[in-house]
């Protein structure tokens, strides 16, 4: 019969996840304006263990009060910068040597399963309604989307962005050992 972990065996099974993963992993907020959305992706961020956020304006503030509702404290595990341009994040990225890969449903997007996410990767997810700015989806290296089945044709950007995040460390940890 299955029970739950302890909190002692729960610490010790995302210690050995952590020990088993390789590359670093960051995201670029492009204009996500609600700080409900913002905050479920600062949680989706640490526990996938993202190491930075760019938060293009006009991105909700991770401390507003609405953010922490669904954040629930997780702004301390991850930190991030506050840029007013997209080219200036778009620099940042590039300069922390990231490879961007857009989270969109474009019209040269694949599936994000066929997209390399090995490596360092820098994933770029943009306004609720509007998605990625045109500056933003030009300075992609790739572009994926999240494949759907249902009658709804889009996903909520957080629940997106969490998929996401899940999707690179997937491909990391199914290589071979090294």
């Amino acid at each position: 019969m299955s029970r739950n972990l302890s909190g002692t065996e729960l610490k010790r099974l995302h210690r050995t996840w952590r020990r088993s993963t390789t590359g670093r992993l960051a995201l670029l907020l492009d204009g996500v304006q609600t700080p409900y959305n913002v905050g479920s992706i600062l949680r989706t961020a640490a526990a996938e263990g993202v190491d930075h956020l760019w938060l293009v304006a006009p991105t909700a503030d991770p401390n507003h009060p609405k953010t922490n509702k669904t954040a629930l404290g997780s702004q301390r595990f991850v930190t991030w910068t506050s840029v007013d341009e997209p080219d200036d994040a778009l620099v940042q990225v590039a300069a922390a040597g990231y490879r961007l890969v857009g989270v969109e449903l474009a019209d040269d997007a694949r599936p994000l399963f066929e997209v390399d996410l090995t490596g360092d990767v820098c994933l770029a997810v943009g306004h609720e309604d509007r998605g990625l700015s045109a500056t933003v989806l030009g300075g992609c290296d790739a572009i994926g989307f999240v494949p759907q089945v249902g009658k709804i044709g889009s996903l909520n950007v957080a629940q997106a962005t969490s998929i996401a995040c899940y999707e690179v460390r997937r491909q990391r940890w199914s290589l071979p050992a090294q």
